[in-house]
This record gives C-alpha cells, sequence and structure tokens, in this order.
C-alpha cells in the first residue's frame, strides 16, 4: 500500500498511525497538495490527502472511508472501532468532532496563510466553532476515568483526538488552552507517548 500525504495532515496522520497499530505494511509518498497538487490528481481529482493506493492499484480517498477498509482488513476482534451498536456511533460520534474540528483549523491556517486578507467573518466562525468543539471534547473527556476514551484499549476515536490536538497546538498555540482543556491535554500526551505516535510524526510546515 502507498499512503499519499505528509504525517503533519491530521487526517493522514490518523490513517498512518492505524495502519502501524493494525500492523498492516505500506509506504509513505509525502506529496503536498499544493506543491504537488498535479501528482496527487493523478490518484485523487481532488488532489486531496490521504489518498491510499492499494497494492492491486485500487485507490481510496477521504480518511474515514480508508479507515472503513483498513478496520475490514484487520478484523472483528481487532479493528479500532466495534461493528456495530451503540458503542460504536459514540466512537464515530468523536471522530466526527475531531475531524470536523481538524477540518476547520486547517481552513483557518489556509485563511491565514493563503490569502492576501483574512475575512474576519470567516475567522470568526472557525475560531467559535474550534473552541465549541473543543469544550464538548474537554468535557465528555473529563467524565471519562479509563486509559482511553471507552476503555482499556485504543480507538479511532483516540487516535482522531490526539491527532487534532496537535494539529491545533502548532497551527492555531493561541485557541488551545491547557488551562481549559486539561482532560484533553492528559489524552494527547498519554496518546503522544505510544511509540508509533512518536515515530509517526512531522512538524507543522506552512502550505506551499
Amino acid at each position: 500500500m502507498n499512503l499519499i500525504g505528509q504525517y503533519d495532515s491530521p487526517f493522514v496522520r490518523r490513517v498512518a498511525l492505524a495502519l502501524r497499530f493494525y500492523g498492516i505494511p505500506f509506504e509513505q509518498t509525502p506529496w503536498s497538495t499544493f506543491g504537488d497538487a498535479e501528482k496527487i490528481a493523478v490518484y485523487n481529482p481532488l488532489m486531496r490527502v490521504p489518498t491510499l493506493v492499494l497494492d492491486d492499484g485500487e485507490v481510496l480517498i477521504e480518511s474515514n472511508a480508508i479507515l472503513d477498509h483498513l478496520d475490514e482488513l484487520a478484523g472483528p476482534s481487532r479493528a479500532m472501532i466495534p461493528d456495530c451498536g451503540h458503542v460504536r456511533r459514540e466512537v464515530l460520534h468523536v471522530c466526527a468532532l475531531a475531524t470536523g474540528l481538524a477540518d476547520k483549523a486547517v481552513s483557518l491556517l489556509y485563511e491565514r496563510v493563503l490569502r492576501g486578507e483574512e475575512s474576519k467573518r470567516w475567522v470568526e466562525r472557525c475560531r467559535a466553532q474550534i473552541a465549541g468543539v473543543l469544550a464538548v471534547l474537554e468535557s465528555e473527556r473529563a467524565k471519562i476515568t479509563t486509559r482511553y476514551w471507552f476503555g482499556d484499549q485504543l480507538s479511532h476515536a483516540d487516535i482522531a483526538v490526539a491527532c487534532v490536538v496537535r494539529f491545533t497546538r502548532e497551527a492555531h498555540a493561541g485557541l488551545f488552552d491547557v488551562a481549559r482543556y486539561p482532560s484533553l491535554d492528559s489524552h494527547a500526551a498519554t496518546c503522544e507517548a505510544l511509540r508509533p505516535f512518536q515515530e509517526i510524526v512531522q512538524p507543522l510546515a506552512p502550505p506551499n
């Protein structure tokens, strides 16, 4: 398998981490969505990452769809999400909040870096959305006493939250206040201490 994208993307990183935790061999092609857009377009007309090229040439796009395939390969007993039921929906709920937060954090970064003049209204809306999601995730995590979000086993929710916390900190340092989000800070630290997280990481680089 070939994973296209750079690890400073919270979306690419969560897929790479799932591959590593599942023990699925893969190669990485660290193309940038801006500097290498034409190369990515050969595999994904949206010119977005992550894009996963399977061994038979089939191409999967969008992190949730990719993870769905990886869960299938891992099998129900090893998948980092239940195959059905209430807990599955809860995991997906946390993942949706985390990836939605990541989408807004990426949009806000692009607004700052790529536009000659920021749209004040758009920036304020993104900041409000980011703050709102962080508050909800903090409240939900604060109620949990287990090592990970859904017990003692790592889930896709844990990975998604840890990846977006790191990205938000690096992209928008002023938006993640440890004093306001201590449970998220602790959760991210627990995940980042794991070897795969330490090996699959890349300092945030500005779009180019």
